[in-house]
């Protein structure tokens, strides 16, 4: 018998999708039951690594983790990745199936139906239930014609439907009952129940608010949860998440600085680094400075690296990087920020536009070219100072020089990986996910004086996941989103 399964769609994006998926995965797994995350359709450059080699949307990811089953390419069959002048990258259960810019792609969808129908039909065969994510709004009704996200698939696969409403942002009333007025008659009819998520106060102020909802769209109110503030502790795949104001941390630790760009992918490398109580972590946007008193400054990874090489000049960070790196700074290039360190980037096929060579930042003796073959798997191995490490890599594009000599790691096998300037200062890699490592984290800490509070990340994680299928158990009715589950 096919597994049971419920939709949530919200009224936009960062309403909370993603978590409450997260955290009722942990809550029904918690009962016993075997629990499948699934996202028809994904618009992210944070994406995750799975374990048959391909890849998904890092919230997928997340909510495999918290079902406590292992990440495969049918939990996200399609996943949009935005590059630059082309539009964005689409990968297809698990591989890249081609590029697109956003007008064309919306013709492509029909042909894309089949495949996401058939991962969808993959994962109900193996779970009890299988809890669906819908993307960006349900009201998005010009983009309704061939729709895969939201309520095109929730019709195509006959799944009911629950509303999640946001109302840290204002509005929530009007966002809801509006959507309800703009759907067509046969999609609301697939809305089983609403929840406002992310309240702040007194719940009993807001009861007036549920009925008002409830009676003007005739949907059931399934509940009001409150703002979970720990969500921070999570790994984050919107770059809305990169706005979020964060705790203060006292002085006296390690300063890290990290140039946000445009394209700025695999950004929940940063994240064991924020967990951390010692390190002030700074996020800076152009028309800001990276501060001169950094120990080291990370430069992430990108889904466009020549764009944002080009944009990491016009904000005139290249500057500032040159000067921490006269001063004896430390830096450190992840996948495409260890491409843009070095002498020149080519793209001789056009992969990220026209065709082009571009001048690196010259900070490391290697050159890039990028090439149509995407690596995608685990990594582990130890670093230049004997140090283990695991992760994962996820580029396109060989890179080769001189520096690559003294390579950042050896993997398992023996294989150099990566890059150092013969000063040991500044170090490139095409490895992600390595400050998630409590061994690796700790290294790079105590050369700061900084020293590691002794974080286990993965447990942070952990426990942050409970944590959440607790917040949500108290405030949503379990029991009735199993009854409305079909």
């Amino acid at each position: 018998m096919p597994a049971r399964a419920l939709m949530f769609q919200g009224t936009g994006s960062d309403v909370g999708k993603s978590l409450i998926v997260a955290g009722l995965a942990r809550a029904f797994t918690q009962r016993g039951l075997a629990v499948r995350p699934f996202k028809p359709q994904n618009m992210s450059n944070n994406a995750a690594v799975t374990t048959d080699g391909g890849e998904i949307g890092r919230a997928q990811a997340l909510q495999a983790r918290a079902a406590r089953a292992a990440p495969t390419v049918h939990m996200n069959p399609v996943l949009l990745k935005p590059q630059s002048e082309i539009g964005a990258q689409i990968v297809v259960q698990g591989r890249v199936y081609g590029s697109a810019k956003a007008a064309a792609y919306q013709h492509m969808k029909r042909e894309l139906l089949p495949c996401v129908l058939d991962s969808f039909t993959r994962l109900r065969g193996e779970a009890d239930i299988v809890l669906v994510e819908g993307a960006g709004s349900a009201a998005e009704v010009n983009l309704r014609a061939n729709d895969i996200a939201n309520m095109g698939f929730a019709r195509a696969a006959a799944v009911p439907v629950v509303l999640i409403g946001d109302i840290d942002r204002g509005g929530v009333i009007a966002s809801l009952v509006g959507t309800k007025s703009v759907l067509a008659p046969e999609d609301a009819a697939l809305v089983r129940g609403f929840i406002v998520n992310k309240f702040r106060g007194d719940a009993a102020l807001f009861a007036a608010g549920m009925e008002r909802i409830a009676q003007a769209t005739g949907w059931e109110a399934l509940g009001l949860v409150p703002y979970f503030a720990d969500a921070r502790l999570l790994p984050a795949e919107d770059a809305l998440a990169l706005e979020q104001n964060r705790p203060a941390k006292p002085a006296g630790g390690a300063r890290i600085a990290v140039p946000i760009l445009p394209h700025i992918a695999n950004f929940d490398d940063l994240d064991p680094l924020d967990a951390e109580p010692r390190v002030d972590l700074q996020r800076v946007r152009p028309g800001a400075a990276l501060p001169g008193d950094a120990d080291l400054i990370i430069i992430p990874g990108s889904k466009a690296t020549i764009a944002d090489l080009a944009a990491l000049r016009d904000a005139g960070f290249d500057i500032d990087i040159a000067a921490h790196r006269r001063r004896g700074g430390m830096i450190l290039g992840l996948c495409g920020g260890y491409q843009m360190l070095g002498r020149m980037i080519a793209d001789p096929k056009g992969l990220e536009g026209p065709p082009a060579r571009v001048e690196g930042l010259g900070l490391l003796d290697v050159a890039t070219t990028l090439s149509a073959d995407k690596r995608l798997e685990p990594a582990h191995g130890t670093t230049e100072d004997d140090v283990p490490f695991a992760g994962y890599e996820m580029h396109m594009g060989a890179t080769e020089g001189p520096d690559c000599a003294r390579p950042f790691a050896r993997l398992a096998d023996g294989s150099p990986e990566g890059a150092v300037s013969p000063d040991g200062r500044v170090m490139g890699t095409y490895t992600h996910g390595l400050f998630a490592d409590d061994r690796q984290r700790a290294a790079w800490l105590n050369r700061f004086a900084a020293g590691s509070a002794n974080v286990a990340y993965e447990f942070v994680v952990e426990r942050t996941l409970d944590a959440l299928a607790a917040h949500l158990a108290a405030h949503l009715d379990l029991d009735r989103l199993l009854t409305l589950a079909r």
